[in-house]
């Protein structure tokens, strides 16, 4: 819901997925660097506990998502590396041509 892209920051809206109601999410993602490595993530997880007369609390937690978000963004920069590589690679070619 919220990027900067000058900061690096990727910031999600509250999240629940109709387990919980009274529970929500919001999971920001920051780039600490422009290289491809696990130390350059740098993922936060909040969540909300609201009580039936709309009394919330908001909490940074722990958990497995941080590590498995982290695997999937990198997987996937490193494919979107790959591409990118493969396709300048061949714009060299037609240039040279």
């Amino acid at each position: 819901s919220n990027v900067d892209y000058s900061g690096g920051i990727i910031t999600t809206d509250w999240y629940n997925e109709g387990t919980a109601a009274n529970e929500s999410i919001k999971i920001t993602v920051r780039f600490l660097t422009n290289e491809i490595r696990a130390d350059g993530l740098k993922i936060i997880i909040h969540k909300k506990l609201c009580s039936l007369q709309q009394n919330c609390t908001v909490s940074k937690i722990s958990s497995a998502l941080e590590s498995e978000l982290q695997v999937a963004i990198i997987r996937k920069a490193i494919l979107f590396e790959k591409e990118y590589n493969k396709t300048k690679k061949k714009y060299k070619r037609k240039r040279q041509k």
